[in-house]
Order: C-alpha cells, then structure tokens, then sequence
C-alpha cells in the first residue's frame, strides 16, 4: 500500500507522516516513510531551482518509492510525483513528456490525503517562506488533481488536530489497509 501527502510545503506533510507511521507501526504494520527527496538535492531548489534539479527531485521519489515497496507493507510518502511536477511546471511551464509519466505513476499510489494552505509557511531552513510562491504551488497541486479528477482525500482545515484521526480511519479501512492487519 502506498499513502501519499501532498500539497504545498510548509503544512504539516512530514508531521503526519511521522504520526502515520507511528500508528501504523503500533498496529504491528511494516511501514517505512519516503522522506521529502527535495531535501537530499544536490542542486538549488525553491525559487532558484533549475529544470535539471527539478528532474531529479522527480526522478529520485520515484526510485524512492520503488525502494521502500520493495521492502515494506506501506509506505508513507512525504509528497508525491504530483506535488513535485508542480514546483517543475511553476518554474518552467508544462513539461509534456513528464506531465504524461506523472500521471501515468499517479495511479500507483493507493491514497492520496492533501494537506491544505493556511495561508502562513512553517520555517524550517530548507524550504521558502515566500508565501505567494507556497500558494502558487498549492494553486497548481489542485488544479493538476483536477485536471484528471484524480482521487484524494481534502483534509479539512478547520480540524488540524484531527487530521491524523481521519488518516489513520481511511488508511486502516482501505482494503489494502485490512489486509495488513488480518
């Protein structure tokens, strides 16, 4: 099974990841978590960032993603190809051929929770704070789930304490998720 939180950065993705994963782990689930790749990147990300970065920022949650099935139940991504190819496609405008694998790799994750804007960036020293530039992402995230009516979860932003309350539900409801625990 994979989950994936998407959305722009700076909401809260790698905090439920963690709280997913430690509830799942606590239900005695194999989980491993792909970590935010964007991180790890060896050329400049945010607003400097190059078609090339933005490449491998991509490329490399794939191969992410490929290594933690291999091994594990679930895996629990800190975004997904989608939220990725939006930071490439507000930088450099659509990339067809990646747009077309994009969505073509969407269709492997099994869940899909999207993290809303609040309107405010948590600093964390990696990530810009520029909040027009996070809005503009968050923007282009839901017009891309849109333009393919891909399936997702909103989580409701008048309830951020109960976000994970509502992650753990659906995850250990979906059918993929009843197998784990049977």
């Amino acid at each position: 099974m994979k989950v994936a939180f998407i959305g722009t950065h700076g909401v809260g993705k790698t905090t439920l990841c963690y709280e997913l994963a430690a509830a799942l782990k606590r239900e005695g689930i194999h989980v491993d978590i792909v970590k935010e790749v964007a991180r790890l990147s060896p050329l400049p990300i945010n607003q400097k960032t190059s078609l090339e970065a933005q490449t491998w920022i991509f490329m490399t949650q794939m191969a992410e993603e490929i290594r933690s099935g291999s091994q594990h139940d679930v895996v629990v991504c800190d975004r997904s190809v989608l939220d990725n190819y939006a930071y490439m496609m507000l930088a450099f405008g659509r990339q067809m051929a990646i747009e077309r694998f994009m969505h073509h790799w969407m269709k492997g994750y099994d869940l899909l929770f999207k993290v809303p804007f609040s309107g405010q960036v948590s600093a964390d020293g990696v990530r810009d704070t520029d909040t027009f530039f996070a809005e503009s992402i968050d923007t282009l995230v839901d017009q891309l789930l849109a333009e393919r009516s891909i399936p997702h979860e909103s989580l409701d932003p008048r309830d951020r304490a109960g976000w994970i309350h509502r992650v753990k539900e659906v995850v250990l409801h979906h059918p993929k998720g009843q197998k784990r625990l049977i």
